[in-house]
């Protein structure tokens, strides 16, 4: 992923209004982000715990960024149950893993409309898939595909997501 600076950011967003994405709360990490092991930018708001935000490249949008803002599931798990990340396959105990839902963009959005995908709560796929962070406990599937295609495959879960959230 490319480097990206304010402005672009809070353009990108599909499924709030205007003046949502100019409130809410940006990283304050954006120059220090390893940009190249990433494949979106995602971030929690700290003021609120059950809001995330994720923006990235997606080939079949017609603009050049989609940005979402997401809500996360209330959790009540304990430490012994597991559950895997849908977009990189990453297994957490406990809360490592959330539901998190986004409204969908336009008028369906407005009706209440939205869909949802299980990721991981840190929001660092793009850092598991590549081996740059290894979780707590719990862990990565042994695979034979290479991370290039791992890489793919996340992408490609990802623009799905997406996809659902703009039609």
């Amino acid at each position: 992923m490319r480097s990206l600076v304010e402005a672009e950011i809070r353009s990108s967003f599909v499924n709030c209004t205007k003046g949502e994405a100019v409130r809410l709360p940006l990283p304050r990490d954006l120059g220090d982000r390893a940009w190249a092991d990433l494949d979106f930018l995602a971030w929690r708001d700290g003021s609120a715990p059950d809001r995330a935000y994720l923006v990235t490249a997606h080939p079949e949008s017609d603009v050049d960024l989609v940005g979402v803002t997401l809500r996360l599931a209330a959790q009540q798990r304990g430490l012994l149950h597991r559950s895997m990340c849908s977009l990189c396959l990453t297994t957490h105990p406990g809360n490592g893993v959330s539901l998190m839902t986004a409204r969908k963009a336009g008028a369906l959005g407005r009706q209440g409309n939205s869909v949802g995908v299980y990721i991981c709560t840190d929001l660092a796929c793009s850092l598991y898939v590549r081996g740059l962070k290894k979780p707590h406990t719990g862990g990565r599937l042994d695979e034979t595909l290479s991370v290039d295609e791992q890489v793919e495959r996340l992408r490609g879960k990802l623009d799905g997501f997406l996809a659902k959230i703009l039609t």
